[in-house]
């Protein structure tokens, strides 16, 4: 199918039209609710049954129709190690499919804004530590999220040529592991914070003696609330393009998301019984994989610009867990 560039969409509505893709999702919830106190924004979503992100044509005609002004682009199909291990294909064709169908319609309807979200995990799994924004394509990925990040890392590089061929101003934000209100809490594919919630939470109603975490918890890992993602993204899409541009370069324009501050697992599952209020026994096994010893962002670029977070980690997981409380309804099973 030939695809002709399509006439300025842009509204003459007072108010901008910012589409958010992947609005259910845990970041991209929290764009919305930090962008619905924004009295000068039109709040634009669609949801998967209503529009298939991997339909080339679908996608063009939404944006071809919608007079959309801005995008924050977070849909992603996204999942923990066994996910990406047992469906590979799965996660790089439609990754690749949804970035690239989003960007480029929002290119031929002359959208000039757009954030693109990224992960962590496009850096290589020896990258020195904190990573820095240089690391990009300097070594091997992790082999069991390889395809997601691949598909990441071209996202970033959608953005790049888009900017260069066509003077487009796409960005990108890579952050780092992130926890939250509508986090996933499934019992089985849900990411290390989630699942020491819900896990401390069943023990203390169980009246357990003892919690048994995995690994000896030494390895180190960073955390960042949603809400500050969501705030940082917003921080960085208002920036002026000049100075966004000052603070990056062409062919490298991401910008690391999260606090700069790690912690130790054993710190971090202390603080999770704490807040959860489970005052039994914590076993480490040590007979359990302890994953790479450190992963932290160096996130000196985003300082300079003017951001920093603002939600300190035990706050953040009582607010995670509170949610969690309040919603576990839809977490049975």
């Amino acid at each position: 199918m030939t695809l002709t560039k399509l006439t300025s969409t842009q509204s003459t509505s007072a108010k901008k039209r910012i589409f958010v893709a992947g609005h259910n999702g845990m970041v991209g919830s929290a764009i919305v609710r930090q962008l619905s106190q924004q009295g000068d924004v039109e709040i634009i979503t669609r949801s998967r049954q209503a529009l298939d992100l991997t339909n080339q044509q679908a996608v063009l005609s939404f944006f071809q129709t919608e007079k959309i002004n801005q995008v924050y682009l977070a849909a992603a199909k996204v999942g923990g190690i066994m996910a990406n291990n047992t469906y590979p294909a799965d996660f790089i064709y439609q990754n690749l499919m949804i970035e690239c169908n989003i960007i480029n319609s929002a290119h031929l309807a002359n959208v000039q804004q757009l954030l693109f979200l990224g992960s962590s995990c496009i850096y290589p799994k020896l990258a020195e530590q904190p990573m820095n924004e240089m690391a990009l394509l300097t070594g091997t990925l992790e082999p069991t999220n390889e395809p997601y990040a691949v598909a990441k890392i071209a996202g970033i590089k959608l953005c790049e040529s888009y900017n260069r061929q066509y003077n487009r101003d796409y960005r990108s934000v890579m952050p780092t592991n992130l926890y939250g209100a509508f986090d996933n809490f499934h019992p089985e594919n849900s990411h290390v914070i989630p699942a020491l919630l819900r896990r401390f939470h069943q023990a203390k109603l169980d009246n357990d003696a003892q919690v048994i975490a995995w690994g000896n918890g030494k390895p180190m890992r960073e955390f960042l609330y949603v809400d500050d993602m969501a705030d940082a993204s917003i921080h960085v899409m208002n920036l002026d393009k000049d100075t966004y541009d000052a603070n990056t370069e062409p062919m490298l324009s991401h910008i690391n998301v999260g606090t700069g501050v790690d912690c130790t697992i054993k710190e971090l599952v202390e603080t999770v019984a704490n807040v959860v209020g489970f005052t039994g026994e914590i076993i480490f096994d040590t007979s359990k994989p302890d994953g790479a010893p450190r992963k932290l962002m160096n996130v000196d670029r985003l300082k300079s610009l003017g951001w920093q977070y603002s939600v300190e980690l035990e706050q953040g997981l009582t607010k995670s867990y509170q949610w969690f409380i309040d919603n576990q309804d839809k977490f049975r099973g």
